[in-house]
């Protein structure tokens, strides 16, 4: 990865330019996309995702988007307190840094600031990884002896040693590629990484099992408990 920053007027693009030879504004315009018949689905939740075929292969690009209460005051402007500690950039750089040691995360392609006089509008473009479905989608009677609840366990471990603390572990967030018996984590936002420091992973597992318990089918509800095991097995090595 070559990662590049380019400023001009009021906007800051971070760009990998091994990828992207030229950082346009137009690269993280949806519309722009859509003229261009890219557009190829549509991402949910709060960051408005859309997947697109590029020149530089699949991708995703994310606007950022508040949630809860914040969301009343602006819906998509944060205060500027330096390029450095935007949410774009930052996410940029720490997906950047997973991406080096081998960690399962989407590489990361430009990072957008809109900046205005004490706020700024920010997007995200990233690769997309196919053939994936969120581990929401897994949960069920049918799963309880998968092996996919092991591998999760074994994929949030392998963050947590390298010092990575998620700021949103919940079932969307793990992507599962059942082909490849492979697990990805998704959406740094808010994220941190402290090289060389293990993370204590309770209050990540705690917020993990809320968001399972929250989602599991009801008339399902009992096999939460096997597969909790699973996964927590999987955890532990």
């Amino acid at each position: 990865m070559n990662p590049v920053i380019h400023s001009e007027n009021r906007h800051t693009i971070v760009y990998d330019a091994n990828r992207i030879p030229e950082p346009e504004l137009c690269l993280f315009e949806p519309g722009y996309w859509d003229r261009k018949g890219a557009v190829t689905g549509h991402g949910t939740g709060r960051g408005s995702a859309l997947f697109l075929d590029t020149p530089f292969g699949p991708a995703v690009l994310r606007s950022y988007l508040r949630g809860g209460w914040p969301a009343r005051i602006s819906r998509d402007r944060y205060c500027y307190s330096g390029i450095d500690r935007s949410r774009p950039v930052r996410e940029f750089n720490i997906l950047k840094d997973m991406a080096a040691i081998g960690l399962p995360v989407p590489v990361p392609l430009a990072a957008l600031v809109d900046r205005g006089w004490f706020s700024y509008q920010g997007s995200m473009l990233m690769e997309q990884i196919l053939g994936v479905k969120p581990l929401s989608e897994y949960l069920g009677i049918e799963t309880e002896n998968s092996v996919i609840w092991s591998d999760t366990g074994e994929c949030i471990r392998q963050f947590h040693e390298a010092g990575v603390n998620h700021a949103d572990l919940n079932a969307h967030n793990l992507l599962i590629d059942p082909n490849e018996g492979k697990v990805y984590l998704v959406d740094f936002d808010r994220c941190t990484m402290s090289k060389g420091s293990v993370v204590a992973g309770e209050p990540n597992l705690a917020r993990l099992k809320r968001s399972l318990v929250k989602l599991w089918p009801a008339d399902n509800r009992v096999s939460i408990v096997r597969c909790w095991k699973s996964l927590m097995d999987g955890y532990h090595g």
